[in-house]
């Protein structure tokens, strides 16, 4: 998306809202799998509802031993995610140690497996689809502005939770509105927070705490508006949250996964899938890609899409756009993409290092930016950046061959 004048919102939730616990526990499972067989094939999908969690999948394991032993560990799993997303009551979200798990794992379709893994042939894509990656230079760790604030928000709140020094629970959203001119963001225009709190303190002091510890200490005054608008609990009092609040589902919160809506998205989900399967893998080495665009000086957005066939290993397509602030034209950026990056899912896992078990943490804060160090989660990493403005400049400085085919 080109944004050029007026309004762009964005919104980040924490890891206590029930889509997000939905996709830690999801990502748990998946984590589980890659410690014991870091080729294990995982799709796994959890429910949450008033009292109850549900965990579903498809697997396939090397050694049958390796599911039997996720799948027995899976409830005591599911339960200590929950004691750590900071549940602690059937009265106000759910009680990790009286709620019903249930859990129902399978094996992997036979056909499906055949499709992907190819006897002596390359990986092929788990799936369908195309994938979007995205980057631009408005803030320090090339994401969007207002996704960075949103997020930045619900991460200073669940720091001030986890510390005690706030009677606020565990399920928050936060929402930023930016103003731009000219294709810049020049200052926050709208923040909304809804926080969970006990039911000991008032809507006032509850008010008081989000606007005080955490609006203040993420959105300085400095970057407001001047008709700067603030909306904190503007529903009123929230003491009941979490899967007793509003059931949950994984990989409903692919927007504030990403980038906040600011580029578009293919629809895949990323939790409880491993790497195989391109909605994850394919989207954070497009990620990586546009990154290393705009680390390059090549531009000051980047948006990169890939697709992929089914079983196939090369992608049917990598479209780069840069919204019309490339410093040298799209096509250019893309051939030098297609030298420098090798986006079969084999390369992909491969050079992004993706069968290690680094998932859960992905599960809240977004899967890219500020809060995905790029030693373990590589498609942060912008060390290909040389590379790729060298490929450019070599490209312009090699003429044209008389008759050469295009």
């Amino acid at each position: 998306m080109s944004i050029q004048h007026g309004l762009f919102t964005s919104e980040a939730v924490s890891a206590g809202h029930p889509d997000k616990l939905c996709d830690r526990i999801s990502d748990a499972i998946l984590d589980a799998f890659l410690e014991r067989d870091p080729h294990a094939r995982v799709a796994c999908e959890t429910l949450a509802a008033h009292g109850k969690i549900l965990v579903v999948g498809e697997f396939r394991t090397q050694s049958r031993h390796h599911f039997d032993e996720v799948e027995d560990a899976a409830k005591d799993l599911v339960r200590e995610v929950l004691r750590e997303v900071g549940y602690t009551s059937a009265a106000s979200d759910i009680d990790p140690e009286s709620c019903d798990v249930e859990v129902r794992f399978n094996h992997q379709s036979a056909e499906i497996a055949a499709g992907v893994d190819r006897d002596g042939q390359e990986l092929g894509a788990g799936d369908q689809g195309m994938m979007f990656g995205y980057a631009t230079d408005e803030t320090e760790h090339l994401m969007p502005k207002a996704w960075s604030l949103a997020t930045d928000l619900i991460a200073r709140g669940t720091e001030l939770r986890a510390g005690g020094s706030v009677p606020l629970r565990a399920d928050g959203k936060s929402q930023v509105t930016m103003l731009y001119e000219n294709g810049r963001p020049i200052g926050v225009d709208t923040v909304v927070l809804s926080w969970q709190h006990d039911p000991d303190i008032d809507l006032e002091e509850a008010q008081e705490i989000l606007r005080a510890q955490i609006v203040d200490e993420v959105v300085p005054t400095d970057l407001r508006v001047d008709d700067f608008k603030l909306h904190l609990n503007p529903a009123g009092a929230w003491t009941v949250g979490g899967p007793r609040g509003d059931s949950g589902l994984t990989g409903r919160k692919i927007i504030v996964d990403t980038y906040g809506a600011a580029c578009p998205h293919g629809g895949g989900a990323f939790s409880g899938k491993d790497p195989s399967k391109v909605d994850r893998s394919g989207a954070y080495a497009a990620r990586w890609v546009a990154k290393n665009v705009v680390a390059a000086g090549l531009a000051r957005r980047c948006t990169v899409q890939v697709a992929y066939a089914i079983g196939v290993a090369e992608p049917v397509s990598v479209h780069v756009d840069t919204a019309g602030t490339g410093r040298v034209p799209d096509a250019e950026i893309g051939r030098a993409v297609n030298v420098v990056f090798d986006l079969t899912p084999a390369g992909i896992i491969r050079d992004l290092d993706l069968l290690r078990p680094i998932y859960r943490a992905t599960s809240s804060l977004g899967h890219f930016g500020r809060w995905r160090d790029a030693a373990t989660y590589r498609w942060e990493d912008t060390s290909r950046a040389e590379a790729l403005a060298g490929e450019v400049g070599r490209a312009a400085r090699t003429p044209a061959v008389i008759g050469e085919a295009r």
